[in-house]
């Protein structure tokens, strides 16, 4: 037999969160139900974590409290994850250049490295899954992509098809940065190689 503490423990609380928002807008309970057509007892009983709402009455209240209704469940989400820039993982391209892994390898759905290159150093071609996205931080570089080549300067961004080979090359005399994104999984050739 399941006891009401066990029940408890399967649902999202999600009282405290409304209740706290409220309060954060300046709204009465009154109010609320007035925006959302609830009765003001039950909306007691939901801040209280005695009545558990149903998706569509979660989503009535986010929208009178002008939130997502997603807003409400943070608490149970995962807590933000911090990567130190000095515990990022580094790599050794095959030019000499070395790359670190932004995002630490944690991010779920992306991989985000900050390349360095020398002047009049290139990555070499390479091609991968996905499309890649390039932030130019400082210096200058071009992208070749088949025919077509591009220059980038500081705050530049270029987005490619990771699919056709690609190269870069840092033109001028300063060093480049570059901030590069691209789906996990989406490695390039040129890393796995490194």
């Amino acid at each position: 037999m399941t006891t009401d503490l066990q029940a408890a423990r399967r649902r999202p609380l999600v009282g405290s969160r409304i209740r706290r928002r409220r309060a954060d807008q300046g709204l009465t309970l009154a109010r609320v139900a007035e925006r959302t057509g609830l009765n003001v007892g039950y909306l007691s009983q939901v801040e209280t974590d005695k009545a558990s709402p149903s998706l569509e009455t979660l989503a009535a209240i986010a929208g009178a409290l002008d939130v997502p209704i997603a807003w409400f469940l943070l608490d149970t989400s995962a807590a933000p994850r911090l990567v130190r820039a000095s515990e990022r993982p580094a790599r050794r391209m095959p030019t000499g250049e070395r790359m670190t892994q932004v995002d630490g390898g944690i991010a779920r759905d992306l991989a985000i490295f900050e390349g360095r290159m020398a002047p009049g150093r290139k990555t070499g071609s390479h091609a991968h899954a996905g499309d890649e996205h390039h932030v130019v931080l400082a210096g200058r570089v071009r992208i070749t992509q088949g025919d077509t080549t591009v220059e980038a300067g500081p705050g530049d961004y270029v987005l490619l098809d990771g699919t056709l080979p690609h190269e870069a090359e840092v033109i001028g005399g300063e060093p480049a940065r570059l901030l590069i994104i691209y789906p996990r999984g989406g490695r390039s050739e040129l890393a796995r190689r490194a």
